[in-house]
């Protein structure tokens, strides 16, 4: 099966240039202009800017959490994320406590195999380690997963700094590379409960509970950890200007240290956790949205490249399960959506307002998840002998987000009312059709990518 995509403009990292694209099955066979062949189907793409598949490197699709589980499994999650333009994602398959990092990842390829509609990998979230573990990462890189998930916060979760310490010397050895939840979970444990003896349950003591230096305080310790230990290190949804002043700080001491951040802590604040009838507990996520001068800091640290990823924790809940903690802020499930609206968000509010390059967008949310995650040049990339995958971007579409236009499987949309302009005209999946202006056309075309070690950003 052969597709011939005539005459748009081919997206990279170092910019763009006007050619042809031949797909044929499931890899891109020439990158040209004027291609001719009788045999494809002829797609005119005129006007519009194509990008390598969209990467999300980091979401939760059918999590059990809070007492509940999320509302998008691989089944829904992924569709919305074909329906935004993201052919790729990886998602955290966790290790709970007593189980082998074999029986972590099988668990979740039952919740994923046969039923993705877009590309999609694992990293391991690794929740206890022995000697029996390290030697079992050996077998698990191997294998495939190079990338990994720590936290420094949540009981069920968190590794002390010796276990810390500990996986990043064995990563190291083996070339994996950890990504890291920073939040302080003493001073969260302890500001939760200074927060209820106050009175306060309501979603306002949400952020007062988790302030900015909570995560920097993570961050700084992780660093210095990284650092004994000699490792790469990625630290995961970056919230706060003080946690980027960490990293800019370890960064001229020469520590190799990648950041990743989130659309929602670009463009929204902390305000909406004082909304009246509790619409602040759709807004609940760890860390918490922060203020704007936090927002600034980090679009400018996008715009200089401090930033080396755009993800968006896709961990999504109704608002029925949200309810939960209507009396209780600490039983709210944290998380919102988000898998389908990063790229028309950061395409609106980054390139169209100036704020990042089309080639940064490229970078931020296609080349550089490719190569942190060991799935360059197989994707990432639009060249001879990479996959498939395409998103043609028509610039010039304007519309408005709202619970009514969204694939995801919630009952809200946190960026309701938002005007945008921009949107995942088709998107190809593996060489197919998958997706056309929001809506799915082919679903089940998604693959397990089996990784490689990470490329080295700088």
């Amino acid at each position: 099966m052969k597709t011939l995509l005539k005459g748009g403009r081919v997206v990279s990292g170092r910019g763009w240039i006007e050619a042809d694209i031949l797909l044929e099955d499931d890899k891109i066979s020439k990158v040209e202009a004027d291609i001719s062949d009788s045999d494809a189907r002829i797609v005119d793409v005129t006007g519009r800017f194509v990008f390598p598949g969209f990467i999300d490197a980091h979401t939760h699709f059918d999590l059990a959490v809070a007492g509940t589980v999320t509302a998008d499994d691989f089944e829904t999650g992924t569709r919305a994320a074909v329906s935004g333009g993201t052919t790729t994602i990886v998602d955290f398959a966790t290790q709970y406590r007593g189980e082998t990092l074999k029986e972590a990842l099988d668990n979740w390829h039952r919740k994923a195999d046969q039923k993705s509609s877009c590309n999609y990998g694992f990293h391991l979230a690794i929740s206890e380690f022995s000697e029996s573990i390290s030697s079992e990462l050996e077998e698990i890189i191997r294998d495939g997963v190079t990338s990994f998930k720590l936290y420094m916060i949540y009981d069920d979760n968190m590794l002390d700094d010796g276990s810390i310490y500990k996986v990043l010397k064995r990563l190291t050895e083996l070339g994996g590379i950890a990504g890291v939840h920073c939040e302080n979970s003493d001073l969260v444990k302890a500001m939760v409960q200074e927060q209820k003896e106050m009175g306060n349950l309501t979603t306002s003591a949400h952020p007062a509970s988790r302030p900015p230096l909570v995560e920097a305080e993570a961050i700084d310790r992780l660093l210095k950890i990284a650092a004994l230990a000699d490792s790469p290190i990625i630290v995961v949804h970056l919230s706060t200007k003080a946690g980027l002043k960490e990293v800019q700080s370890a960064r001229k001491q020469g520590q190799e240290v990648y950041l990743e951040t989130c659309p929602q802590y670009l463009l929204l604040d902390d305000s909406v956790y004082d909304l009246p009838d509790f619409e602040g507990g759709k807004y609940i996520i760890a860390p918490p949205l922060r203020k704007k001068e936090d927002q600034e800091a980090l679009w400018e640290a996008l715009a200089d490249d401090s930033i080396q990823t755009l993800s968006t924790d896709h961990c999504s809940f109704t608002q029925k399960q949200k309810s939960a903690g209507k009396e209780d802020f600490t039983k709210i499930p944290g998380g919102m959506a988000g898998v389908e609206t990063r790229p028309v968000l950061m395409y609106t509010y980054g390139v169209e307002a100036g704020r990042i390059t089309m080639e940064q967008m490229c970078r931020l949310l296609s080349e550089n998840p490719a190569k942190l995650y060991g799935m360059y040049p197989q994707k990432g990339v639009i060249a001879p002998g990479s996959d498939a995958d395409l998103v043609v971007w028509n610039p010039d579409t304007e519309w408005v987000l709202s619970a009514e236009n969204q694939t995801a499987n919630v009952d809200y949309q946190a960026y309701e009312g938002y005007p945008v302009k921009g949107i995942a005209e088709q998107v190809y999946v593996n060489g197919q059709l998958a997706a056309e202006n929001g809506k799915i056309v082919k679903e089940h075309l998604g693959q397990y990518v089996k990784r490689e070690p990470y490329t080295k950003l700088f």
